[in-house]
């Protein structure tokens, strides 16, 4: 009991300091900081003139870590510790969200948001392709899914890849029921899984493995499942199969509207990603881009 007071009353005095302070409060209640070392951290902050997170580095209580674990949680930026979580490590938006990686998946954020994504025109979905496999297309789809939903968007991650899906071994969900499953009629909205710890992203994983998968994305459920998902989602990002084997690839970006092709340094080839680019249009996609991918 008495230390429950102790860490009640730390709590409330360090939630009254300024903005800094409530640094201390996060990882208190987190149990990332226990309450004798953040009274020592506001003392010494005190006597030094220092920030909350620059005292307790100073004093090696605090870590990087910490501090940004702090400052996710301050300001509402969703993140997830790879060790606390189901994620796989490949999902790098949600796990180091401050890395050189994270920051590139930013930038194309940005360039998405300029050129494509504008609910007032309609244009809520997008599909990422690329030619071969092991170029980084489910690696792209996933993180770009993440960085959305840590803007504030209301974002759906598709696993459209009915052939090989991994969608759902990247976020630790299951893959019992999904696209498949829903295009067939044999499931509603139950196949969509929310994440946790990335409270605005939700994943439809592939489902069942069913042995028409193009005929499937080709009929007009496919279109009107879209069009009713995307009334209740901001964005939704749809991953494919490899276009140079399947034409699934073709038939998703022609039902978001848009492409983003996603090739990997050192092994895409030109001549695959023009056809890929030059099949995506013909079909009525618009082709956004290029992601060069190194990873």
């Amino acid at each position: 009991m008495a230390r429950t007071n102790i860490i009640s009353a730390t709590s409330a005095s360090i939630t009254h300091q300024a903005d800094e302070g409530s640094i201390g409060a996060i990882l208190v209640e987190a149990g990332r900081l226990n309450p004798e070392d953040a009274e020592r951290i506001l003392s010494f902050q005190r006597e030094q003139g220092l920030r909350f997170g620059e005292a307790g580095t100073a004093l090696g209580v605090l870590s990087q870590a910490d501090i940004d674990f702090a400052l996710t949680r301050q300001f509402d930026y969703a993140h997830v510790q790879y060790h606390d979580n189901q994620l796989h490590e490949m999902v790098i938006a949600a796990h180091a969200p401050y890395d050189r990686p994270a920051e590139a998946l930013r930038a194309v954020r940005s360039e998405l948001l300029l050129r494509w994504f504008d609910a007032h025109v309609g244009h809520k979905m997008l599909a990422v392709i690329s030619a071969a496999r092991q170029e980084g297309r489910s690696f792209v789809a996933a993180n770009l899914a993440v960085v959305f939903s840590q803007l504030g968007e209301h974002t759906l991650l598709v696993d459209s890849d009915m052939r090989s899906p991994c969608q759902h071994g990247l976020f630790g969900i299951e893959n019992r029921v999904g696209l498949s499953n829903m295009l067939s009629a044999r499931v509603g909205r139950e196949a969509l899984q929310r994440i946790s710890g990335l409270p605005r992203l939700s994943v439809l994983p592939a489902g069942a493995r069913p042995p028409n998968p193009l005929e499937l994305l080709s009929r007009p459920a496919f279109p009107r499942l879209l069009q009713d998902l995307a009334e209740d989602f901001d964005v939704i990002i749809l991953d494919t199969p490899p276009a140079a084997f399947f034409a699934d690839a073709q038939t998703v970006a022609a039902r978001a509207g848009a492409a983003l092709i996603v090739a990997r340094q050192n092994t895409s080839r030109i001549s695959e990603l023009r056809l890929v680019s030059d099949a995506a249009t013909r079909a009525g996609a618009a082709v956004l881009g290029t992601v060069l991918n190194q990873f």
